[in-house]
């Protein structure tokens, strides 16, 4: 199997954060509900049947419906090429241990399961449940990722 491993010095291109992370749902209110009303993230622009994006501080969460955001473009001024996935994603909102918490009840209050609860090796501790799409959403500590657990 082949493995990449970084080593030296961060490269001067390299990114430094991510800008917007996308998902995929078929149904776009269920998303819009349990993003924008459960969660209570900002909506940003949404475009019946195709998108609806959210703000989360400095970063976006876009969640397409695979189905429309496969179909190329016809904007010539907006060139985004097509895109799409099928099946449950992931991602990962960062949240201090009693937030975590509060979301845990919160998630629960809206009929919502949570699917898996723990602290990991270094500490953190991470909830998942999963969006009306079947994506895996996760809150975790924000130092989930430090090895030494600060």
């Amino acid at each position: 199997m082949l493995r990449w491993v970084m080593t030296g010095p961060r490269l001067p291109l390299a990114p430094s954060a991510i800008l917007e992370t996308g998902l995929y749902a078929g149904d776009l209110a269920a998303a819009e509900r349990f993003y924008g009303t459960v969660l209570g993230l900002e909506i940003v622009q949404k475009v019946e049947g195709r998108h609806v994006f959210f703000r989360l501080g400095a970063a976006m969460l876009l969640v397409f419906n695979p189905d429309a955001s496969e179909i190329p473009s016809r904007n010539s001024r907006l060139p985004v090429p097509p895109h799409g996935a099928r099946g449950s994603g992931h991602m990962c909102f960062s949240m201090p241990r009693p937030e975590i918490e509060d979301m845990r009840n919160h998630l629960i209050n809206n009929g919502f399961e949570i699917e898996a609860e723990f602290d990991w090796p270094n500490g953190a501790h991470s909830l998942y449940t999963r969006d009306p799409a079947g994506n895996s959403v996760e809150f975790a500590e924000p130092w989930l990722w430090n090895a030494d657990g600060t």
